[in-house]
């Protein structure tokens, strides 16, 4: 069986499918979910913020879960994003998720609600208190509004809070910082960058999270692979070219929020490498338009990719 928080690799941020009619797409999500483990990817995260977890309803992310778990089957763990406003709505996402088969669970600071960082311990106690699942702290001062500062993270690995930490703050001191103050044999810290990875593994992560792993995970198992074995040149030649695909997220330029033609962008190149039937995404996103699905398909094609279903 794998451990519930994997020890390394590359855990993509599961895009959520939907149809047309903005229900669950399963077939879409099944297709994701077997593309990604045929990769050979250490772990599976669903329902973050590449999988518009923000908009869906309780009802959805469940079905999400339930569909991921299924097709993983116990391949590797499938880590589930409890992300909510206050501590007792993450605590019932938690329970949720749990009964749902995630194997552990991903939740950010409080947000909407005033809250302070002297009050972020008792969030993550309270947590893990009420679910025996391991707890991976997820720091995304962008959406969340708040840094995890280092030490409290430290305070949590260390009284055994915390289990592990998801790094999309863009900090790398920051990361730093919490990667010398933490047992790194005990405590996993990972990056959610897409253009920064092979630096963040240099500095001690111990994996990547990177939703443009959805498009292209291949290229992120070879930038890890050739990380592992300290083959730098290999790994930051990878991570030009992901960068490079990586441009995808601002094809939507100042028509589109920078949010909707991120996903718009991620789910219109999975359409066109025939993984999923639809590029549709929540309200009140605005799709991508037709100039805009060319764009991604030109980086498609620069980066070598191709459909590989349909």
């Amino acid at each position: 069986m794998p451990a519930p928080v994997p020890d390394h690799g590359v855990i993509p941020p599961l895009c959520t499918p939907l149809t047309p009619g903005r229900e669950l797409d399963v077939p879409s999500l099944e297709r994701l979910t077997g593309f990604l483990l045929d990769a050979g990817v250490h772990g599976l995260f669903v329902t973050g913020s590449t999988g518009e977890v923000a908009y869906l309803t309780d009802d959805v992310r469940h079905r999400v879960l339930d569909v991921v778990t299924s097709v993983a089957a116990g391949q590797v763990p499938v880590l589930a994003g409890v992300v909510d406003t206050t501590t007792p709505r993450v605590i019932a996402q938690a329970r949720a998720a749990q009964a749902h088969g995630a194997d552990a669970v991903v939740a950010t600071a409080p947000f909407y609600a005033p809250t302070a960082p002297v009050e972020f311990g008792t969030h993550f106690r309270a947590i893990r208190a009420a679910v025996d699942l391991p707890l991976v702290a997820y720091d995304i001062p962008g959406s969340v509004h708040a840094k995890l500062p280092a030490h409290t993270v430290a305070e949590l690995a260390a009284d055994g809070t915390l289990d592990g930490l998801k790094d999309s703050s863009g900090d790398l001191d920051g990361l730093r910082a919490v990667l010398e103050l933490v047992d790194t044999t005990r405590f996993r810290v990972f990056t959610g960058s897409e253009t920064m990875a092979d630096v963040a593994v240099f500095l001690g992560a111990h994996g990547l999270v990177p939703g443009l792993g959805n498009v292209d995970p291949h290229g992120y198992l070879r930038l890890w692979n050739a990380a592992r074995r300290d083959d730098w040149a290999e790994a930051a030649t990878e991570q030009r070219r992901l960068r490079a695909l990586f441009r995808m997220i601002t094809v939507g330029g100042a028509d589109l929020g920078p949010y909707a033609s991120a996903i718009g962008a991620f789910k219109h190149a999975l359409v066109a490498r025939g993984i999923l039937a639809h590029g549709t995404t929540s309200l009140p996103m605005h799709p991508l338009g037709e100039r805009e699905q060319a764009e991604v398909r030109e980086l498609l094609a620069a980066a070598g990719l191709s459909a590989i279903h349909g």
